[in-house]
């Protein structure tokens, strides 16, 4: 079984286009045969994220830990005792392609990092910011990139490592260091790339819009 895993902190406004997207990618993923199940883990969320998670019917996972890296951790753990061999982790923000799971799997390995595109940036980013984040983005095969918004793990390969630190920020680098350092096979593509947030307001410390609104403070 492939699980969808996507950890959510007051994600109200996104969540449901989120869902949408990886309902679909899960029902291109079903007509190949393959068994999909999704999962949102709701942190310490105060807004309606609850009841929009319901409305999808996905699996729900509420917490009250402030944490992402605690959230992934606890929602790959439930996961793997449902039976899941691939863990596929997007973020509450993000949008996946209709071919992400399909894509992730058909490589045939222990790990699968993907690139994220920026495909509605603020009104208040101008040119400047946007060409200096692309010149700063490798967005192709062989890239080096980690985001937790695009990012499949074999579930054997994520216990071999004992899976997400409970961090606050980079728990995705810090498992994906931990995989290269054990000797998996990890495939670097941009052939399902996740359109993702280009908001301040990151969920998470040190986190994509932190990284954004560091560019924007270096053209000041």
């Amino acid at each position: 079984m492939i699980a969808v895993v996507i950890p959510a902190h007051n994600e109200a406004r996104r969540l449901g286009h989120c869902l949408r997207a990886v309902q679909l990618a899960a029902r291109e993923a079903r007509a190949a045969g393959l068994e999909v199940e999704i999962l949102v883990v709701l942190d310490r969320c105060r807004d309606a994220s609850l009841a929009i998670a319901r409305r999808h019917g996905v699996h729900l996972l509420e917490l009250d830990a402030g944490n992402v890296g605690i959230a992934r951790r606890a929602g790959a753990a439930l996961m793997l005792e449902r039976g899941a061999r691939w863990l596929a982790f997007t973020d509450a923000d993000s949008r996946v392609p209709h071919h992400w799971l399909l894509s992730q799997v058909q490589w045939h390995a222990d790990a699968v990092c993907g690139t994220v595109h920026i495909d509605r940036w603020q009104p208040w980013q101008g040119a400047a910011v946007r060409a200096l984040y692309r010149s700063r983005y490798d967005a192709r095969e062989g890239h080096r990139h980690i985001h937790g918004a695009n990012l499949g793990v074999c579930a054997s390969a994520y216990e071999r490592v004992g899976g997400f630190l409970p961090l606050p920020a980079h728990e995705d680098v810090h498992l994906v260091l931990a995989l290269q350092a054990s000797g998996a096979h990890i495939v670097w593509t941009a052939m399902h790339s996740v359109a993702t947030s280009s908001r301040r307001d990151s969920r998470a410390p040190q986190g994509f819009g932190d990284y954004l609104r560091g560019l924007e403070e270096q053209l000041l």
